[in-house]
């Protein structure tokens, strides 16, 4: 009985200490339509983490590949694509990641990237900006 209570609390020391990363499965939200717009499942490896567009979820979506973007990733499909890349966590605020970059493929354009964890990790808010100009969206948590 004893090894299953420890067990038990290691499994959920585990659990607690997941949701304090950007690591796991997202719905985006539209800042401007305030849309469920699509899943990124952001993963984390050597420290740095990176996230991928894993499903579309508007199925009237206007833009099927990234047609505005300049670098390697013009005219290539969403899903599949990273959009987030380089973020590493912040120093003295275990809630905050920062330091990467986001892509907006639906404008073709790159934003320096802070994201913090919000509401005991089940949302993220995602705070893109370029100079003092910042757009933030916040995201759910779906695993």
């Amino acid at each position: 009985m004893k090894r299953f209570a420890i067990a038990a609390l290691l499994c959920a020391a585990g659990a607690a200490w997941a949701q304090s990363t950007p690591a796991g499965l997202w719905k985006t939200i539209d800042d401007e339509t305030k849309q469920e717009k699509s899943l990124v499942r952001i993963t984390e490896a050597g420290g740095v983490y990176s996230g991928k567009v894993e499903k579309g979820l508007q199925p009237d979506a206007k833009e099927t590949t990234c047609s505005k973007c300049s670098d390697e990733r013009k005219d290539q499909p969403i899903v599949g694509m990273t959009i987030i890349k380089g973020v590493k966590p912040k120093a003295d605020d275990k809630d905050i990641f920062e330091g990467g970059e986001i892509l907006d493929p639906t404008k073709g354009e790159t934003y320096r990237l802070r994201l913090r964890m919000l509401d005991g990790g089940k949302k993220l808010e995602v705070r893109g900006y370029l100079g003092p100009f910042y757009r933030n969206q916040q995201w759910i948590r779906v695993e």
